[in-house]
């Protein structure tokens, strides 16, 4: 009789999947797997960014609906437009959102005081106005909220400067997420329609993207999206820097 030999079983060695491939599978996902997937990996530990803006009412629609109690951050630079406070306390209200609102730690009138009104200064006088209203308070954030996931509403189709932007991303040590990055005008607008959610208020003044009273100007038929913020000097205010995963 042939002798059987008993070969020990192969030890199979499992990994979890590194986020740069995460990040190619969830490019063929839905929006909502993409939520799902950052709530299922980060939660408690993860908020969602918001301005308020435009198309805002989508993506805090789409993630309170997997956790209604998730931290949404607003970063108040003291000058939005009073539509845009007008429109945040609407959709708190509507959707019953875990609000928290962080701001730079000098008033307006301080930073006047101090600095003018950096945002009449080039580009220079821009990046150290968005750095003390914006990136400051938006830091503080991550860290008192001990965030480890971050999720955002940007889209490949809002700028040039975000054509390569993946669904993840890392910045400073925190994973962001972008589950809508890469729908069109027609799926905000289809989606909006679909729940009954409005559009910003200046929407229907044609205005297209919508942060400060002073550097945000309505889009003109010889106007790019880009150039109606900051004067066409620049697109990104400093908050959304994260590098591809």
């Amino acid at each position: 009789m042939q002798e059987t030999l008993e070969l020990a079983p192969t030890e199979v060695q499992s990994r979890e999947p590194v986020l740069s491939e995460i990040s190619a599978n969830l490019e063929k996902k839905s929006a909502e797997e993409r939520v799902r997937w950052a709530l299922e990996r980060f939660r408690p530990d993860v908020m969602l960014s918001t301005s308020f803006g435009v198309q805002s009412a989508v993506l805090l629609h789409m993630v309170t609906q997997q956790w209604p109690e998730i931290p949404v951050v607003m970063v108040d630079t003291r000058y939005l437009f009073p539509e845009t406070y007008r429109f945040a306390d609407q959709l708190t209200e509507r959707l019953k959102l875990n609000l928290k609102v962080y701001r730079a730690q000098v008033s307006a009138a301080w930073l006047e005081a101090r600095h003018g009104k950096l945002w009449e200064h080039g580009v220079d006088g821009i990046e150290k106005y968005n750095q003390i209203n914006k990136v400051e308070p938006m830091q503080r954030a991550i860290r008192e909220l001990g965030v480890r996931g971050w999720i955002t509403g940007l889209r490949r189709q809002q700028a040039k400067s975000r054509n390569e932007v993946g669904v993840l991303q890392k910045q400073n040590g925190v994973v962001k997420i972008q589950p809508i990055i890469d729908w069109t005008d027609r799926m905000i607008y289809e989606y909006l329609k679909k729940y009954d959610l409005p559009y910003h208020p200046l929407w229907e003044q044609g205005y297209v993207s919508i942060g400060d009273v002073h550097t945000t100007r309505p889009l003109t038929s010889n106007m790019t999206e880009e150039e109606t913020r900051f004067f066409g000097l620049k697109r990104e205010c400093g908050l959304h820097i994260g590098e591809n995963i």
